[in-house]
């Protein structure tokens, strides 16, 4: 495969599609009320929360964004008739390990924006360096839709597999959490000539039957348990009617804005959806989406995989299993954190760690964690996983 087979992209949004947008945006009212008087988060999000949203995307730069996000080198490649987007940061480093870092719903490749720089190109030289590849999952963003029905992240993982080697990189890490876990686990079950190590923010497991449950594990429980009860329409939906839900949300920005933006409100660390920088993490997300048409098959994740109350037992299956080295860190405010002695029932746990302050989106939440652990990891068993070949 050619050099020429890699071709340089540039995001580049018309200003008729921004000015679109706004124009969109100007033109749409909200509900007058809530739906109840004493509402609150009873039945959703908060109004007030919605109304703020929606009113300072009305201010939101695009074109601030677009720059930061063509700050690092994009590229498009064809691969099994599916033209994949994706981020190559490459270090100058000799030694820099390969690392594929993907996605899940309702992330997209921007998640990773605070993370490939510095994790590329490392401001002190006894830091692991990596060449870092960020693609867009098939159906998101720059990337083209799944080509048929039953496209699983199976599919995905085949072809990001693919891209790896494309790129030279015979051996790599591979790092993510939500849907990329399965991607993730996948490469660490099948394709374990090229992918060497993984590390998750997201790996739901079972305890051990019969085990007393810590502290932790107890309150993690209680809010799965609440999650599993009460947040879970919105998979529902989306893995029953994607076309409804996609025709009535495509060309509707208060429906994508809503939609994603309550995911990023309740899965996130409360102290993160506090500061104002989290307001711009949804905006950027809902514009990227909305830009893209890509609401209706990011959906398809939800369609085509398994489903949540089965992601645990799905880990334990013993084709599933892990045999590289892997690490996960338990985050708090996930939505399904796990603890050491469920996640090492599911694959070669060499590396475990909590943190308490970030939740589902890591490596936007807590860069400065994401990023000490990616390396912590590579430092214990990089060497040691490429030279047991």
């Amino acid at each position: 495969m050619s050099s020429a087979d890699i071709i340089p992209f540039k995001v580049d949004i018309p200003k008729a599609e921004i000015d679109r947008l706004k124009r969109k945006l100007k033109d749409t009212r909200l509900p007058p009320k809530p739906i109840v008087p004493d509402a609150g988060d009873k039945y959703g999000p908060t109004y007030e929360w919605a109304e703020t949203l929606f009113n300072a995307w009305h201010d939101y730069d695009w074109y601030e964004v677009q720059d930061k996000i063509n700050a690092v080198p994009h590229f498009h490649t064809k691969i099994e008739d599916l033209n994949i987007h994706f981020v190559h940061a490459r270090s100058s480093r000799a030694d820099a390990i390969p690392l594929i870092m993907c996605h899940g719903w309702p992330g997209t490749f921007w998640e990773f924006s605070e993370v490939w720089t510095p994790l590329s190109n490392p401001s002190s030289d006894s830091d692991p360096a990596f060449h870092v590849v960020v693609p867009s999952l098939p159906g998101f963003c720059f990337s083209d839709w799944p080509p048929r029905s039953g496209w699983t992240l199976q599919d995905t993982a085949r072809v990001f597999d693919q891209l790896m080697k494309r790129l030279g990189y015979s051996e790599y890490m591979m790092q993510g959490g939500d849907w990329s876990h399965w991607i993730g686990r996948e490469m660490g079950s099948k394709y374990t000539d090229n992918c060497k190590l993984v590390h998750f923010n997201f790996a739901p497991s079972p305890l051990p039957e019969g085990v007393e449950y810590t502290q932790r594990e107890k309150d993690v429980q209680a809010r799965v348990d609440n999650w599993l009860e009460w947040h879970m329409g919105y998979a529902v939906c989306m893995r029953t009617r994607p076309h409804t839900i996609g025709f009535g949300f495509n060309d509707n920005p208060l429906a994508i804005l809503t939609w994603v933006g309550e995911k990023y409100n309740e899965a996130a660390g409360p102290d993160n959806q506090r500061k104002p920088y989290w307001t711009r993490v949804i905006l950027t997300t809902a514009t990227l989406y909305y830009l893209t048409d890509c609401i209706m098959p990011s959906m398809l994740c939800y369609y085509e995989n398994v489903r949540h109350e089965n992601f645990a037992s799905f880990a334990m299956e013993p084709k599933n299993r892990i045999t590289i080295p892997f690490g996960y860190t338990s985050f708090y405010w996930d939505t399904e954190p796990s603890s050491k002695r469920a996640v090492e029932r599911t694959g070669n746990l060499v590396y475990y760690k909590e943190r308490n302050d970030g939740g589902h989106y890591a490596a936007i939440e807590d860069p400065a964690g994401i990023i000490e652990d990616v390396r912590e990891l590579a430092a214990q068993e990089w060497k040691k996983a490429v030279g047991s070949k």
